[in-house]
């Protein structure tokens, strides 16, 4: 059985003084039956280490280099997130396609030097709403998803997480109908099937858009929803918990 997974997205928010009281209020507080994570900022993953390092909760990053290493500017490999005693990272969030132009086959690379340094990849898929409006969602999802498995074999999904975020419920206030989203999910975990059934059943599919504790449980009903990847909630630590709860 897929254990539930809950997953905080700070994105470029926080500070040490904000990020201690939220850390403090996570520790010793994950819920009976849900795995909760947090990825941060690159700056406060000490502060999420020294936290966190004796509590259920696990922490990670939002981004990873496709490079072991070398001369690349700004960027951060998984040995050195590793370093710092990272278990996940976001790859593929729509943000990151969106606003810095990353493409199907970075985010497949992202996922493959993920694995090879030990860390779990949160694969990110979704399509806008005009792609939606247009009937075109399972295209892109998939084209998303088939990237990463012809990059990196369907057996690198035993060993990552997979989520679902349409970008038009991306910090909108909008959600997918827990309809919508099973359905994308089903379709997802279908697709993953087809080439190895075994990993797909065993594969965590979270959602991400909009997820909140008055729409958490709805979702998380859903036979194919395993958690969630919660954006500005998570920065609020009783919201975050309630949507733990939930799962």
């Amino acid at each position: 059985m897929r254990r539930k997974l809950v997953v905080g997205n700070w994105k470029m928010h926080g500070s040490l003084a904000t990020n201690a009281a939220l850390l403090q209020a996570l520790v010793g507080r994950s819920e009976q039956g849900a795995e909760m994570a947090v990825c941060v900022p690159f700056p406060y993953l000490q502060q999420a280490h020294a936290a966190l390092k004796d509590s259920a909760v696990a922490w990670g990053a939002q981004d990873v280099s496709e490079h072991v290493q070398g001369a690349y500017t700004g960027e951060v490999s998984a040995a050195m997130l590793g370093d710092f005693g990272c278990r996940y990272v976001v790859i593929g969030h729509s943000e990151r396609r969106s606003l810095y132009g990353e493409s199907d086959e970075q985010a497949a690379a992202k996922v493959k030097a993920a694995l090879s340094g030990g860390l779990i990849p949160i694969l990110c898929v979704g399509e806008t709403l005009a792609e939606r409006e247009t009937g075109r969602t399972e295209a892109v999802v998939s084209r998303q998803l088939d990237v990463v498995l012809r990059h990196c074999g369907v057996e690198a999904l035993a060993n990552a997480v997979l989520a679902y975020e349409p970008v038009w419920a991306i910090g909108t206030g909008r959600t997918a109908t827990p309809g919508q989203a099973q359905q994308v999910h089903a379709f997802l975990r279908n697709r993953v099937a087809s080439a190895d059934a075994d990993v797909a059943a065993g594969l965590r599919i979270l959602y991400g858009g909009s997820v909140k504790a008055a729409n958490a449980v709805e979702l998380f009903a859903q036979p194919d929803i395993d958690g969630g990847l919660v954006g500005g909630a998570s920065l609020v630590a009783d919201e975050f918990l309630a949507i733990a709860r939930a799962a």
